[in-house]
């Protein structure tokens, strides 16, 4: 899963939200930095991936992906997971997706302390760009792989991802709604469990 999924999955817990936003940044055991519930969001980062990477529906949007990025693959399906989503959130979420991404907006700008260096550079331009309320349009995961491709070593194809968005959408769309109500599942009976 990309940001979104990863915020979803939070719930409303700020510091839990907070450390699983930024657990790409915090490599190791550099977590043990952190205050307790945002170690704790850190850990949850690292077993929502694992779980993802395991999970049949991930692994057939990766597949699908595969053609085009080759090992690159999976970040592309989690950025599309992100899409659903964001496309869906009002039937995951009572909360609209715009109210919820101001809120975490928020709450992102009010932990900035303890945020890595790199997210602190990237946090004003996702903020300006409204980039969580953007997964939902078509328009917005092609700008969110031109941006990747630019900063990250994540191949420029992003022509074949959109075409394949488009053209496999239904199919793209079942995998995702298989495994989202999964992940959910998961979070709830594994956050005090495995952490």
């Amino acid at each position: 899963m990309n940001y979104l999924g990863h915020i979803f999955l939070s719930g409303m817990n700020e510091p839990l939200l907070v450390g699983n936003f930024i657990g790409d940044y915090v490599k190791g055991r550099q977590f043990e930095h952190y205050p307790d519930e945002i170690k704790q969001g850190i850990l949850l980062h690292r077993v929502i991936d694992e779980f993802t990477d395991h999970h049949p529906n991930w692994m057939a949007i990766r597949e699908l992906i595969r053609p085009a990025y080759h090992r690159h693959a999976g970040v592309v399906a989690d950025l599309f997971l992100d899409h659903y989503l964001a496309r869906s959130w009002d039937l995951y979420s009572p909360i609209r997706l715009q109210w919820h991404a101001k809120w975490v907006y928020a709450v992102l700008l009010k932990y900035y302390e303890f945020l890595p260096e790199r997210v602190k550079g990237f946090l004003p331009f996702l903020i300006q760009h409204r980039r969580l309320q953007s997964y939902a349009d078509v328009s917005g995961i092609e700008i969110s792989l031109r941006i990747m491709a630019l900063h990250t070593s994540l191949p420029d194809h992003h022509n074949e991802a959109i075409h394949l968005l488009k053209t496999c959408d239904k199919e793209l769309a079942t995998l995702a709604h298989g495994f989202l109500p999964d992940a959910q599942l998961f979070v709830q009976k594994n956050l005090h469990a495995r952490l």
